[in-house]
């Protein structure tokens, strides 16, 4: 079962988010015993981000009852992310439903074939292919953050302030874009630019979710993701 949903606006966004993860959850029971849905999420965030990035989604979803872990993803490189992915995943009593946003898709593309894993969310989010890495789609569908980005001497990237405010954060409130400009995760090209070997979309149950004035991430590169998993409206 796959489904596409296409948003914009903040707090709606937000909630619409919450709902359909809660859908997704909800939509994996036919592949479990009877009265046995899926009441674990794992939430994989973006590059230049943390696990708080989903501080407006996690309440929404305790509050539905369901247990919620936030990864904390090192940015260091592929490797090193699928592995945080890989032990929230091996902390978890039982299946899941993993839901991840912007690069965290990629990451959540390689760790979700594990058996536990029950579907995949992606909210404006990498889906790669095999041998496609996030650089590469990004580069070939180009939005204005990449023209943000600082390189510094070790190999990570930053966002500029006028990146954060303008294109990664332009919707949040401007004491909120101030934090998360000091606060963004160094994100190193290694990360970015290692290609995807086996992607779950293909065997998992998938839901995507388009950002419809995404900066970061191009809503055509997202909806050519959604097409390719065979998503349909919800």
């Amino acid at each position: 079962m796959t489904c596409r949903k296409t948003l914009s606006g903040r707090w709606p966004a937000v909630v619409a988010v919450a709902m359909l993860v809660a859908a997704a959850a909800v939509g994996t029971r036919a592949e479990q015993k009877p009265n046995r849905g899926v009441t674990n999420i794992v939430l994989v965030h973006g590059a230049w981000a943390d696990g708080s990035s989903w501080s407006k989604v996690i309440p929404l979803l305790e509050s539905r009852r369901y247990h919620v872990d936030a990864v904390q993803l090192p940015l260091t490189s592929q490797a090193d992310d699928v592995g945080a992915v890989q032990r929230a995943i091996a902390r978890v009593d039982g299946r899941l439903l993993l839901v991840a946003h912007s690069y965290g898709g990629s990451v959540m593309t390689q760790a979700g074939n594990d058996p536990k894993v029950a579907g995949l969310v992606y909210v404006a989010a990498f889906a790669p292919a095999e041998g496609e890495s996030p650089f590469d789609l990004a580069v070939a569908d180009p939005t204005p953050a990449l023209q943000q980005l600082q390189q510094d001497q070790f190999g990570f990237l930053k966002l500029t302030p006028t990146g954060i405010r303008d294109d990664f954060a332009q919707d949040l409130s401007e004491s909120e874009k101030t934090v998360l400009a000091a606060t963004q995760g160094p994100t190193s090209i290694a990360s970015l630019s290692a290609a995807v070997t086996t992607p779950a979309w293909r065997n998992k149950p998938s839901w995507f979710v388009i950002a419809a004035h995404d900066r970061v991430v191009a809503p055509t590169l997202q909806a050519m993701f959604a097409e390719r998993m065979s998503a349909t409206d919800a």
